[in-house]
């Protein structure tokens, strides 16, 4: 029962980092492409951008869970986004930024389907519906809390550098704690009866 409830604290902490460090960069992004330069139309088709590469991710780390399980890609999955989110605070051509923008949707976006296959995995089917809804009210709060903790860095460095640069640490946690998440429990095979009456 502890082991459980270690368990959910670290997913719940998981998915609280992952929130809180992506939901800056996508609400301030248009902002940041007007202030490197782009026109209102180019900045907001760079979020366009990274919502069909969202789309795209949830299809591609959907398949890639199925096969592979769904905490090996959620990792892969959160440093990509770490990754992405990071090299934000470095690039400045809108091309660059673009074709970051669709990796940075593909990250976001696949990652987040996963932690309800994961709630299942580690807790069941009849108690999902509790365990998801937990764990994604503490994701809420780091999706509130990213664009606060953004607009407030900007407000008083007039850079976005600080909000990157802080999102992919934050994200960068998020890997470390999904790396310590043990397999979850194999189900215990029900024995079938051989033979048959006739």
């Amino acid at each position: 029962l502890e082991f459980r409830r270690v368990l959910f604290r670290s997913i719940a902490l998981t998915f609280f980092c992952c929130c809180a460090a992506h939901s800056g960069p996508i609400l301030h992004m248009v902002s940041f492409a007007s202030l490197v330069g782009a026109s209102s139309l180019v900045a907001t088709g760079m979020l366009s951008v990274a919502g069909a590469g969202g789309l795209v991710g949830r299809i591609i780390m959907g398949l890639a869970a199925d096969r592979y399980g769904a905490q090996r890609v959620l990792v892969v999955g959160l440093a990509l986004q770490a990754a992405t989110i990071a090299l934000y605070s470095v690039l400045g051509d809108l091309i660059s930024l673009y074709i970051l923008s669709v990796f940075f949707g593909i990250a976001y976006g696949g990652v987040m389907p996963l932690y309800a296959v994961i709630i299942r995995e580690y807790f069941g089917a009849r108690i999902m519906g509790t365990a998801f809804g937990a764990v994604t009210m503490v994701s809420s709060v780091g999706m509130a809390l990213g664009p606060l903790a953004g607009g407030w860095l900007f407000d008083h460095y007039s850079s976005y550098v600080g909000m990157y640069v802080g999102a992919g640490v934050v994200g960068f946690g998020a890997v470390l704690i999904a790396l310590a998440f043990r397999p979850p429990a194999l189900p215990v095979p029900v024995p079938v009866a051989s033979g048959s009456r006739a």
